[in-house]
């Protein structure tokens, strides 16, 4: 099969992917063997290729927002069927017997494995899982616009219930990227007004249109306070800027897996029981609940397209804040 792996851990401007023909995965009987058909560029992909991520194994296929049709089953596998569409995200597996996966934690799994990172992903012609953390997915949304749902959605949907915004809430957004693109359409239908922050003119068009109360810079100064605020960029000295403007009682999510070092924070500014806390990965019960949710909403994705050797440009532009919602490269079509 053909695949993009990371040949080199290094800067996306020197393009560290390169295209090979790989075996297609081997499968274990709980697991299910699907031929990829889109695959969405994330963010965390970036991270990985670029090192910033302790790599995990050698050579690895990224790629963890995978949408493909079902061609093996394993022997243990019960309730899919061959032909069938399902979606892979970036939890592969977890161990089900420690503490926090007892918990209703699995997130926290100290024995977990992530797809594109831990095994290969998407970023290629076949994709295997667990089958226990493979998606149903919505048949309102076709490959394309269904892809971006399964990380970018569900962890702004994990980032924006933590946040604990809720109707009459005003939410505050750093960085308009994919997920934020789709978080704020779960603001609105929850009732918050949204309030972005973000240097990106095409960004900032996008945030209007989709109904953001505010919007301006990083350094701007919003007209009241926010409720809560979540980030999605990997800066950290934004942490520190988004304190500056929460009401008492409110939270600042980091939504990010990788982000800079945040800079001294003035306790003034953290005082009055303000908070911070990160997002590490989701559960499958918010995968269920976000995806139930986009159904419900119809939730738009935006998309740019790639075919599957372009991968390292899409990566390239996703770095530098050319895509305007999400990238998706085209699997289908590489064969």
């Amino acid at each position: 099969m053909k695949a993009q792996v990371i040949a080199r851990t290094s800067n996306a401007e020197k393009f560290p992917l390169k295209i090979i023909n790989a075996d297609v995965p081997s499968l274990r009987d709980h697991e299910i063997e699907i031929e990829v058909s889109k695959c969405a560029v994330c963010r965390t992909d970036l991270h990985i290729v670029e090192g910033d991520l302790k790599p995990h194994r050698k050579r690895v296929i990224p790629g963890h927002q995978i949408v493909g049709r079902v061609v093996k089953i394993g022997k243990e596998v019960k309730g899919f069927r061959i032909g069938e569409r399902v979606g892979i995200t970036w939890i592969n597996s977890v161990c089900g017997k420690c503490k926090f996966c007892k918990a209703g934690r699995e997130n926290l799994c100290k024995s977990i494995k992530f797809t594109g990172y831990d095994v290969n992903g998407g970023y290629a012609q076949f994709a295997k899982v667990n089958s226990g953390f493979a998606l149903k997915l919505p048949k309102t949304f076709d490959d394309e616009h269904a892809a971006p749902l399964l990380c970018a959605g569900i962890i702004g949907y994990r980032a924006f219930k933590l946040s604990g915004a809720g109707r009459g809430s005003k939410l505050a957004m750093f960085g308009f990227g994919g997920a934020a693109n789709i978080t704020i359409q779960v603001a609105k239908y929850m009732g918050c007004r949204v309030f972005v922050f973000t240097r990106n003119k095409a960004h900032k068009k996008s945030a209007k249109k989709l109904g953001a109360a505010w919007v301006g810079g990083p350094d701007s100064v919003p007209k009241e306070k926010y409720d809560a605020a979540i980030i999605f960029a990997p800066a950290g000295e934004l942490v520190v800027k988004a304190l500056k403007h929460l009401e008492r009682g409110g939270k600042v999510i980091i939504a990010d897996i990788h982000m800079s070092k945040i800079p001294e924070i003035d306790y003034n500014d953290l005082y009055f029981e303000k908070s911070i806390a990160s997002v590490a990965n989701y559960t499958r019960k918010d995968a269920d609940e976000f995806l139930a949710l986009a159904e419900k909403i119809q939730i738009i994705t935006h998309v740019t397209e790639f075919g599957l050797e372009d991968a390292n440009k899409a990566l390239l532009e996703l770095k530098e804040s050319k895509i305007n919602g999400s990238a998706v490269l085209n699997i289908t079509n590489n064969k």
